[in-house]
């Protein structure tokens, strides 16, 4: 399986360019998963369905699963802060690409998604961990880069220099302890 992060600030784009490149990499035949990270509290289930009735009864997890879809919802008892390898362990390993957004400091390889309208500072100069640039200002960079600087807003392009650069975001889990 092959791994990519996506950071950047919040606004940046991040969502919206995996939104897009998951159907980019599903055209080439490849199988995509995502691991997000999320902030605080949250919730994918709703009151008065049977999940969220055990989860409220005190189940530590259910795993809800039809035909179509599996759910696994776990609940800590203490806060519970998973590495992003952790997460990534937990994925089905059939997979061709997973896709990382957030988890910015990470010790994962990732695209950093930079636009000059969040008037957010850039990673890439104190991130080793940053493969490309993704923006749609590349001319407002604020320092000089030899890493690629990909169209923010063309998916099929990001996906075409994935796929050419696929080797070096080959995932070895036996490198990090989880």
């Amino acid at each position: 399986m092959k791994v990519i992060g996506f950071a950047g600030y919040s606004g940046s784009g991040k969502t919206t360019l995996v939104e897009r490149l998951i159907p980019e990499l599903k055209l080439r035949g490849q199988r995509v998963s995502v691991v997000k990270h999320a902030h605080h509290k949250f919730d994918i289930d709703h009151p008065g369905k049977d999940s969220w009735r055990h989860r409220e009864a005190g189940a530590f997890e259910v795993v809800i699963a039809s035909n179509r879809r599996l759910a696994l919802m776990r609940e800590f008892e203490l806060p519970t802060e998973l590495s992003v390898h952790q997460l990534i362990a937990e994925l089905y390993d059939g997979v061709d690409w997973v896709l990382v957004e957030g988890y910015k400091d990470s010790d994962l390889l990732k695209i950093e998604v930079w636009r000059a309208s969040t008037a957010k500072p850039v990673r890439y100069p104190n991130d080793d961990f940053i493969a490309a640039i993704t923006t749609d200002s590349p001319d407002q960079l604020p320092q000089p880069t030899g890493l690629d600087v990909l169209d923010l807003n063309d998916a099929a392009a990001v996906a075409d220099w994935l796929l050419q650069h696929a080797e070096r975001f080959d995932y070895s889990p036996e490198l990090y302890a989880v």
